[in-house]
């Protein structure tokens, strides 16, 4: 699979406005039943996406070299939202910062929105030592067996995974190695909207580990890529632009989601919260890509990022 897949970055782009709309605690508040819709499909989305697009064909010297130019923007920025979260009011945080904290927090359970990178790291190793053993010696069925074993394994030792988030990414993975390519699995159809409605209907099938809340993430693709046929297509290269800067998105949004806080009283007189996020979405969006570009610029990039140029253009 070689370069950029169009509608893999459009659907990214959908689904991290969506956490990033959510991030904010304000909307989140005004609107629970929508989050709660939302968190169904958003990061399952954006897992089954993640399993498809691992390539665990590599050699060892470039994945390991993949894996840790994640986890070090990863730790620093989790190590600084641990550090925040114990001295603010953050939702989740820590109340007591130590180094067995930090090292728990870290290596095990992350705080904040880094769990997603914590999952894609452990997933993505576990899923390449898997495939390195039984690369020549046994059936597609039985490595996928044992990885699911492997998932589940680290699900139940001290919760270092969630196995519904561990299953999606081995959703992709079994996706990837099929002959179906990912839109023809996902197919784009209007229809969708009936079912979709239905399920999301009910409180009680907004749970992405229940078979309701895997239906509602496949519908919620499915609807995703009928916009992407039928949106204008200088929307769709902007969409595709921020779905190939996801990873930027993910490693800075929060500092901006904690920073618009204080625009809250100053739309005030807009009760339905639309203005503020659509603010909010935007300075975030544009603050994220901003930092991003001033590290390309002054040659930081090679060292948090392990590239030279990290914003990307789209296909």
């Amino acid at each position: 699979m070689k370069g950029r897949i169009a509608e893999l970055d459009f659907l990214k782009c959908i689904f991290i406005l969506l956490m990033i709309v959510f991030h904010l605690a304000y909307i989140g508040d005004k609107y629970p039943y929508a989050k709660s819709l939302v968190y169904t499909f958003h990061m399952p989305a954006f897992l089954i996406i993640s399993g498809y697009l691992m390539n665990v064909e590599k050699e060892i010297r470039p994945f390991l070299r993949m894996i840790v130019w994640i986890f070090i923007p990863y730790a620093v920025m989790e190590s600084g939202y641990v550090i925040v979260s114990s001295v603010l009011p953050v939702r989740g945080g820590v109340d007591e910062l130590g180094w067995g904290v930090w090292l728990e927090k870290l290596f095990l359970h992350p705080v904040g929105p880094y769990w997603y990178l914590h999952t894609l790291m452990v997933c993505g190793l576990t899923y390449y030592v898997t495939f390195r053993l039984f690369r020549n010696r046994r059936s597609l069925i039985s490595f996928f067996i044992v990885l699911g074993l492997l998932y589940a394994a680290e699900a139940a030792w001290a919760g270092v995974v969630a196995l519904p988030n561990a299953f999606y990414f081995l959703a992709g993975a079994v996706l990837r190695r099929t002959s179906v390519g990912f839109c023809s699995f996902f197919r784009p159809s209007l229809w969708a909207v009936l079912p979709f409605v239905w399920l999301a209907s009910d409180m009680s099938n907004l749970d992405r580990a229940l078979v309701p809340g895997v239906l509602l993430t496949y519908l919620a693709v499915s609807l995703s890529l009928v916009l992407y046929r039928c949106l204008p297509e200088r929307f769709v290269r902007a969409a595709n632009f921020i779905g190939a800067n996801t990873f930027i998105l993910l490693v800075f949004s929060p500092i901006f989601t904690m920073l618009v806080k204080p625009l809250v009283p100053v739309f005030s007189f807009d009760s339905s919260g639309m203005l503020f996020l659509a603010v909010s979405l935007a300075i975030t969006v544009s603050g994220c890509l901003g930092i991003a570009w001033l590290m390309d610029k002054l040659r930081l990039s090679p060292y948090f990022w392990g590239k030279a140029r990290m914003i990307q253009r789209s296909c």
